[in-house]
């Protein structure tokens, strides 16, 4: 392991950590000697970090420290830079384009090595060819989601009957065939599922959710039994 992916996986550590952690502990978890430690935790210091602590008393790195942009590992940097690829490929217009305002950011702030795995990481996203055009405007329907608002839809089910609804959209799915908008849904006092490609009309109302939207998603997950896809 190189010392600058070494001193990532110590900062994580140390963020996992909530109270004082030993420099044996620490030791053990990187594979490296004690003796490293120590001299990683200066090394940390020197660039920034506001560690506390001290040998035989464990440490504990105080909120707000970010590392410089050094700090990503290879396998990190591919796992972004594919899932903006993703993104591009998958999500709606406005997210196409800012993931290649990512992109662009990314490559403006790395260091050369890294800059180049980015231009040439091998990991590439397909098109989606069976996906039917939507109607509505995503970019609509995430701020709707963003700022927690009523919307109320004209929507057709897979047999072709027409409904008007009042919904709380919670979430977005983006799957190969279809991206499909989770809600609450007034009517059916429950939540529901809803294709984007049936959606003939989305108009988001003045109208916040009587719930909030980070209570009805861990509701939702928890009965569908979805974990979070990121856990930390």
């Amino acid at each position: 392991m190189s010392r600058a992916n070494r001193l990532l996986r110590l900062v994580q550590l140390l963020r996992r950590h909530r109270r004082p952690v030993s420099a044996a502990s620490l030791a053990d978890e990187l594979g490296v000697s004690v003796r490293s430690v120590y001299r990683d935790i200066d090394a940390l210091r020197e660039q920034g970090a506001s560690i506390e602590g001290a040998a035989g008393a464990g440490y504990q790195l105080r909120p707000g420290f970010l590392l410089p942009p050094l700090m990503f590992t290879d396998e990190e940097l591919e796992a972004i830079v594919l899932g903006l690829r993703l993104t591009a490929e998958h999500g709606d217009e406005a997210l196409g384009r800012a993931a290649a305002e990512v992109v662009a950011k990314l490559r403006a702030v790395l260091p050369r090595d890294l800059k180049t795995l980015v231009d040439e990481t091998a990991l590439l996203a397909g098109p989606s060819l069976r996906r039917q055009p939507e109607q509505v405007d995503l970019a609509e329907v995430r701020r709707c989601i963003r700022e927690q608002r009523k919307a109320r839809i004209a929507y057709a089910d897979r047999r072709g009957a027409a409904s008007e609804r009042v919904v709380w959209p919670i979430a977005i799915g983006f799957f190969e065939r279809a991206r499909v908008v989770v809600a609450w849904c007034e009517e059916r006092a429950d939540f529901r599922s809803f294709r984007a490609d049936r959606i003939a009309r989305w108009t988001t109302s003045g109208d916040r959710f009587g719930r909030p939207r980070a209570a009805l998603l861990a509701e939702w997950r928890a009965r569908e039994a979805i974990p979070a896809q990121l856990p930390g």
